[in-house]
Formats: structure tokens, sequence, C-alpha cells
């Protein structure tokens, strides 16, 4: 059987983590696309290469590099090491759900010319806004209309503004329907979903978002699980999503909830919206239902908060004790 290949675009991001405990000490460590690097390792089906699309400062490089060769059926081929400095991000937990975010340095976008060779090779995408500036939205534009093959995207940092010290504060997304429209499947949080507009209610705007170009809106909401959106001749096969010729979508849209199985954990929340957009996609590729998919999401994004930082997630995530760890 041929090998197929999900591409990744996303940044990764050196955390230093800040618990609300004031007695723990700063814990530094490989975060942002890690964590959905990390989580496809462990769900994405076999057959299955998963290429990081990415831009790397030169002065992170090695490191980075050392850090993706330690993950299972992870090909860097298609990282671009960058003369910027690389994203440092500062994380100072308020409580487990509420967090400031201080971004230093920062790689450059995407520019569609640059993409569209990469994703040529790719049979999927998964599109993770970790910086906010993966991509400016005549890119992700030119994506859609140049990529046939299956996207997914978490939507995520879109809903941050950058103040002039690097805080990163909460915001409305200006043109949010022609961004949703850029990809077959978006992810948010609850808090961002209410941003989608200033006014309104966020599940009217969204289903009248939901069409022939966006088949599926995934709203992940914490310990109470997550909860779709979707069009109502949705299939959960992805490859199905992108059928030329559609003109139309029939009317209505159908929504669910799935909640928790397991009792809600404690410990760093840090990068499990990653952990379960990254799982419920990959375990839609491996040919799950959609509820199914996010049962996956919700039990590894629960696994996720009992371990801190991205290196060894995916052995943590498939059961087996992680490098790090076992040097504890």
């Amino acid at each position: 059987m041929m090998e197929k290949t999900l591409g990744v675009v996303g940044t990764l991001v050196w955390d230093r983590i800040i618990d609300r405990d004031e007695r723990s000490e700063p814990f530094e460590e490989w975060g942002g696309v890690g964590y959905a690097l990390g989580a496809l390792s462990a769900a994405i089906p076999a057959g299955w290469r998963i290429l990081p699309i990415m831009k790397v400062g030169r002065d992170l490089a090695e490191e980075a590099y050392r850090f993706l060769r330690e993950i299972p059926g992870v090909d860097d081929s298609a990282v671009v090491i960058v003369p910027d400095a690389h994203n440092r991000v500062e994380l100072r937990y308020e409580s487990e759900a509420r967090r400031f975010e201080r971004l230093t340095g920062g790689v450059p976008p995407w520019t569609w010319p640059e993409l569209a060779p990469i994703v040529e090779m790719c049979d999927a995408l998964y599109v993770n806004f970790i910086s906010g500036f993966e991509m400016e939205l005549e890119t992700a534009q030119a994506l859609r209309v140049g990529y046939r093959r299956p996207t997914y995207a978490d939507l995520h940092s879109l809903f941050l503004h950058m103040t002039q010290h690097g805080l990163r504060v909460p915001r409305t997304l200006d043109a949010w329907q022609a961004w949703l429209r850029c990809f077959d499947a978006v992810q948010m949080n609850e808090d961002e979903f209410k941003l989608l507009g200033a006014d309104g209610d966020s599940w009217q705007l969204a289903s009248e978002a939901i069409g022939p170009d966006l088949r599926l809106i995934m709203v992940t909401l914490g310990w109470r699980g997550a909860a779709y959106l979707s069009c109502s001749d949705f299939s959960a096969d992805p490859f199905s999503w992108r059928q030329d010729g559609r003109l139309a979508v029939s009317a209505g849209a159908h929504t669910g909830k799935i909640g928790l199985t397991d009792l809600p954990r404690t410990g760093d929340p840090t990068g499990c919206g990653d952990v379960w957009g990254a799982t419920a996609f990959a375990r839609l590729l491996a040919g799950d239902d959609l509820e199914e998919a996010m049962g996956h999401g919700n039990r590894l994004a629960g696994r996720n908060v009992e371990h801190k930082g991205a290196r060894g997630l995916s052995r943590h995530l498939a059961g087996k004790l992680s490098q790090v760890e076992e040097r504890r």
C-alpha cells in the first residue's frame, strides 16, 4: 500500500510555563504545534507519514530538528530555516482555563508560492494557527483554491491580538466568514467561538457559515468535552469533503456534543486543544465516525494534562513511558 502524507502547517514554540502555584519553578520545553505532532504520531493510522510544514528560526534550528526527529512517523524534510529569531512564549496561568501569553521573536508567514509545491505532496492537510501569523487570509484563500484535498484548521491564535509588549489578548476575528470558508473543517475553543462576531448568537452565525465550503465546526469545551456543528449531508470521511461540482448543500445543520467518559484530570492544560484536534482529525482519516473521533480527542486531551511539554508526548499518549519520564 502506498504511503500517504499528512501535511502539518504550524509553528513550534519554545514555551516557558509559569504555574499558578507560585511555589513551582517555571518549566521550559518545546510546545506549540509540537503537541499536535505528538498526538498525530499516537493517533494517525498505519501507512501515513507526518510532514511538518514550518519555519524555524536559526537560533533554535538544531534543537528543533533534534526534537522533531524524536517523534515517530515525522519527516522533517519540509522544515525551512529562516534568519529570524524563533518564537518563544511565556505562559502564566491564572487558572486551568485562563492564562496570560506573551510572545517574543517570530518567524515570517508562509506565502502561497512557498506553500504550493509542498502541499502538492500531501494527501490531507492539518493547519494549526499557533502564532496566528502562519499565513495571511489571502494565502489561505489561495490554498483553498489551489489545494483540492481535505483540510482541517485549528483557528486558535487568529483570535489573539498582540500588544506592543508582546502580550496576546483576545479579539474578534475580522473577516471571520472568509477565514472559515478557507477550510473544510475548523476548530476553536468555547471562548474563541463566542468571538466569531461582535454581536449575535455564535451558533446561529456558525450555522449560516456552514455550506458547500465549510463542512464542519468543532468547539472544545474543556472539562465538558466538545460540541460540533455539521452540514446536513456531512460525511465523516474527509476524502468526501471536497466534491467538485457541488453547487449547494441541503437545508439545515446538525449539532451534537460529546462529553468526557473519564473524570477530569488535574495537571498542565497547555496543548490540550492541539492534542484534541489533531487526534480527532487523525481518527477521521483512519475511518472513525465523527463522534468516535471526538471521543478519541477527549481521551487523549485528558491524558495530555498529565504530561508537561511536547517532548515525549506521543509515547505518553500511546500509554507508554516517555523518554522524558524515564529520566525522572
